[in-house]
């Protein structure tokens, strides 16, 4: 590749033009620009990175263009921005993202074939930024896309976290986590800004005083003070010229050298402040377990939110705005709880800072804060031990009780005598260890509370949240998450996309209701036929990744049921396990058995201190060693465990799956969002009625859906009336099978130990109710089955299932929020 590239150019061809230039020529004069200029190489010189971050650079170019003039447009109008705060936001690749959303893709490609590169080989070669651990980061990268492209002035605000989500390694069957260093070799989309910077303090002690007016202040008295650096990165939007920012923070020490400390020999104490500010933002999310993983947790959480609205009030006053009006111009909204502790920020820099008294301040707070809800699990919920808040934040304790004061007054108002509420609804949890409820913060400091499916918000309103629902009805609504067609359709499928296209233009990728034209042409046998040829070379792609990643051989040709997401028991990855044993027991029996070729794949991370989650991954690359090898199943079933699921791995995955494995306890998914990007790539699902599973099956129609399982109303039912898994064990012989199975030591070399945790909890606790689906999911499978032998049928019901999904795109689900929440209006922008 380097060899060609060294053929075709000289250090003497490089030549200075418009970087501007989007013409095939000013193109590939930027990119030679940017390999002698930017990277400092003579042609011959130039590595395989060499050439990506020129090409990253020469793309960048056109962003930057953008972007400065999206930022002149917003400094001349009195417009309404977007502020989106996230501790997570998993971006994936730029490069082939940006390439498509300023339209190109085929001009660079055609650019690089001259110069003699492979493009492929450089989209290969950027990394994926790591800075999320699934569906939360993923969502809020969706929904900067999404505001780009609806051009709604926006910026995203998050921790620049040096180390991101762990690299995962199978090693033996078990998972093993290596250091994710994404920024080893630059990251050419980002731009460091040094020169924006903020104090973030912590710990120390407060002190009344009275000002000039006479009104009782208060000052915090900070024990340590590190410095937050801005590091942006451009976000564009689809074929328009709105090119939002995304902020990141970085912690540095706001002296990081002490010369005193040098000068009396004492070299590690002169840097010693340095290494303590930037833990801060060494890593996403360390092992919170331990008090020290707590705490860095908690400072991380309030370092990025203390640096972002302090770049908001600062950006208003530049622009002459009155802090009366600050909410007119900003909508922030908290993604999930994290951010949750700027509702007490912004009240401590309304009132300590710039002199508000609480009455204004506190309306401010409330008409500029929306919340956002992700979890309906109540270990998800965060709250932090009150003696760990109020020493790192002293002050924001303070505010937090003064805040719940009057809260808690409001609701004896409203409910008098109703003391079992109060308690409920405190901001502290007094029930034992004190805690912040930092759920209840963001519900009282919001003006709007919603959930991200229909279930989720019903089930917010009625059990969650049921108190604030009842006291605050009109805060609470619905927004069903969505995601971005232009990288999960456009960017991963492009054989399906030009096959789209085809029949009924582009426009559906950012108008995917348009989606719906397609229905005209399911009864056609030749787009039938192609839609197959599609999938298939889309498996073939994966089955090469396989063999490559794994050294597993799969048949393209059998079904490809998939499932990949984050591992959790409450998602049944073990469901799932438990079904393969089932078929693997029917062989067997039978060696003739009539099974469906499968190739069952799945992929997902398990926290590092999430011991059963992790055994789970044991368990399904110890029945993969098994079923792979078995002469009597002869390649008609096989398992494969993808290391390392992640965005830029997902855009083989998602349009390779022929089915689609979504099989959450009903009431313990939120959402979802890997279902819609299955459904969105032609693949059939399989799912209980959990999440956005019930929109999606409502959707595409329930003869296109495989249903099965408890609903969220029978879960509860079976809680309160003492579920006994053993009752469902014993009935059922082949589920018996199965579990002796795995506790014999059939898949462990013998050993009943490795896996009797898994056994034992099943048996005994069986939490998300396995058992109890196992039955239902069976016989479902046997659907699945009947109907993947009919390919006709199953590929109508594929393009049914593209075809009616265009409400789950990001595009529909910003617009809702811009309509109902935000209150904000498109700002186009114009090139010159």
């Amino acid at each position: 590749m380097v060899k060609r590239f060294e053929a075709r150019q000289s250090a003497a061809d490089v030549c200075v033009g418009g970087r501007s230039d989007m013409s095939l020529e000013g193109l590939r004069r930027t990119f030679r620009e940017h390999v002698f200029y930017t990277q400092g190489r003579f042609p011959m010189g130039a590595s395989r990175n060499d050439l990506y971050m020129a090409l990253a650079y020469t793309v960048r170019d056109q962003l930057l263009h953008r972007w400065i003039r999206t930022v002149e447009q917003l400094g001349r109008e009195d417009i309404k921005i977007v502020s989106y705060l996230s501790a997570e936001f998993l971006l994936g690749p730029h490069l082939e993202n940006n390439l498509i959303n300023l339209g190109l893709y085929e001009d660079v490609r055609r650019t690089a074939e001259e110069e003699g590169l492979d493009i492929q080989v450089l989209f290969d070669q950027e990394e994926e930024p790591g800075l999320g651990n699934g569906g939360l980061g993923r969502l809020a990268a969706c929904y900067l896309d999404s505001l780009a492209t609806l051009e709604i002035p926006a910026m995203g605000y998050g921790i620049r976290y040096e180390f991101g989500i762990f690299d995962q390694e199978i090693r033996d069957g078990w998972q093993v986590e290596h250091t994710d260093q994404w920024l080893r070799l630059g990251n050419p989309w980002e731009i460091a800004r040094p020169e924006i910077t903020y104090h973030v303090n912590f710990g120390g002690r407060t002190e009344p005083y009275e000002d000039e007016q006479g009104r009782y202040r208060v000052r915090w008295i900070p024990y340590r003070t590190v410095k937050g650096v801005a590091y942006d990165t451009p976000i564009l939007g689809y074929r328009v010229n709105t090119c939002n920012l995304l902020r990141l923070w970085k912690a540095e020490a706001v002296e990081s050298f002490e010369f005193e400390a040098f000068n009396v020999g004492d070299y590690y104490g002169a840097v010693d402040q340095k290494i303590y500010s930037e833990n801060i933002t060494k890593v996403l999310y360390p092992n919170d377990e331990p008090i020290q993983g707590k705490q860095l947790r908690l400072e991380q959480q309030y370092f990025f939110v203390s640096c972002s609205l302090q770049d908001m009030v600062r950006i208003y006053k530049l622009l002459g705005g009155d802090l009366s009006r600050f909410s007119s111009h900003f909508a922030i909204q908290l993604n999930d709880t994290h951010p949750a502790i700027g509702v007490a920020e912004l009240m401590r820099l309304l009132v300590d800072e710039n002199g508000m008294d609480w009455e204004p301040a506190w309306e401010v707070t409330c008409n500029t804060f929306g919340y956002t809800n992700h979890t309906l699990l109540p270990e998800a919920l965060e709250k932090w031990p009150v003696d760990l808040f109020a020493g790192l934040f002293p002050r924001h304790m303070e505010i937090i009780y003064e805040i719940n004061r009057r809260f808690l007054d409001e609701v004896r108002n409203r409910f008098p005598g109703d003391e079992d509420r109060v308690a409920r609804m405190s901001l502290i949890d007094e029930s034992g260890e004190r805690y912040v409820r930092m759920a209840h913060l963001a519900c009282v400091g919001s003006h709007a509370v919603n959930g991200v499916a229909e279930l989720h918000t019903r089930l917010l309103k009625e059990e969650v949240l049921r108190d604030f629902y009842e006291m605050m009805p009109e805060k609470f609504n619905n927004k069903t998450n969505g995601v971005t067609p232009r990288r999960f359709v456009v960017l991963s499928n492009p054989g399906l996309s030009r096959l789209i296209t085809g029949k009924i233009g582009e426009t559906w990728v950012s108008r995917p209701e348009e989606l719906r034209r397609l229905e005209k042409f399911v009864d056609d046998p030749a787009f039938r036929e192609e839609w197959r040829r599609v999938k298939l070379e889309n498996k073939k792609n994966l089955a090469r990744l396989i063999r490559e990643r794994t050294g597993i051989e799969v048949d393209p040709s059998s079904m490809f049921d998939i499932q990949v997401k984050r591992l959790h028991e409450y998602k049944r990855q073990h469901l799932n396990v438990l079904h393969i044993i089932a078929l693997y027991n029917r062989i067997k029996q039978d060696p003739a058995y009539d099974v469906c070729p499968r190739t069952f794949i799945f992929g997902g991370k398990a926290a590092p201190g999430y011991f059963m989650a992790k055994r789970i991954i044991k368990l399904i690359n110890s029945v993969a060693d098994v079923v792979n090898h078995d002469s009597d199943v002869n390649g008609r079933l096989k398992v494969v465990f993808f290391p390392d699921f992640n965005v830029k791995n997902a855009k083989f995955i998602y349009p390779a799956a022929d089915l689609s494995e979504q099989i959450s306890t009903a009431g313990k998914e939120a959402s979802g969002t890997g279902n819609m990007k299955f459904s969105m790539n032609g693949a059939l699902t399989i799912g209980t009625l959990d999440g956005a599973n019930v929109e999606i099956r409502e959707e595409v129609g329930a003869e296109n859906f495989f249903l099965f399982g408890l609903t969220a109303e029978d879960v509860t039912s079976l809680q309160k009336n003492g579920y006994q898994p053993m009752e469902y064990y014993r009935s059922n012989p082949e589920l018996q099978a199965v579990i002796e199975r795995i506790s014999s030591g059939y898949f462990s070399n013998g050993d009943q130990e490795l896996f009797s945790p898994l056994v034992d909890s099943l048996l005994f606790h069986d939490t998300f109710m396995l058992l109890a689906d196992f039955g239902a999911y069976m016989d479902a499978q046997r659907q699945v089955e009947e109907a993947y032998r009919d390919q006709e049928r199953w590929t109508r019901m594929s393009i049914l299932n593209v075809a009616r999904m265009g409400k789950f795109s990001s595009d529909r689900a910003i617009r809702e929020y811009c309509k109902d929440i935000w209150k904000v209006e498109p700002v186009p922008v114009t090139l010159e």
